[in-house]
């Protein structure tokens, strides 16, 4: 899914793509990688609702619209860009950090009140 979606984020900005395709596909792509979902998780039932049913029509819909061959192309850009992206082990250790030291000082504010 990772690939596909990084695909389709190619897709949105190659010039071979018809328009329509591009507006489609950079708005799933955009809907993927955005935080934000349509029908909040934390909704019983319905939370994941658009993650199992919304999210995957809209990549299968937008794939279909796409020409095999081009598809392939981008299908292989994004494994190749995937394979290459940047594992920082000091990165992720900073944002643990930045995290342990805010709950340690939310936890000392509220044991001082």
């Amino acid at each position: 899914m990772k690939r596909d979606v990084l695909a389709l984020y190619l897709a949105g900005r190659d010039p071979r793509v018809p328009w329509y395709v591009k507006l489609l596909a950079a708005a799933t792509a955009a809907y993927a990688f955005s935080p934000i979902d349509l029908i909040p998780d934390f909704i019983p039932v319905f939370g994941y609702l658009d993650d199992i049913i919304i999210l995957p029509t809209a990549i299968w819909l937008t794939v279909q619209l796409i020409p095999a061959a081009l598809l392939a192309e981008l299908r292989s850009e994004a494994c190749h860009r995937l394979a290459q992206r940047p594992h920082n082990a000091f990165v992720a250790g900073v944002i643990v950090a930045i995290w342990l030291v805010d709950a340690g000082m939310t936890g000392w504010l509220l044991w001082r009140r």
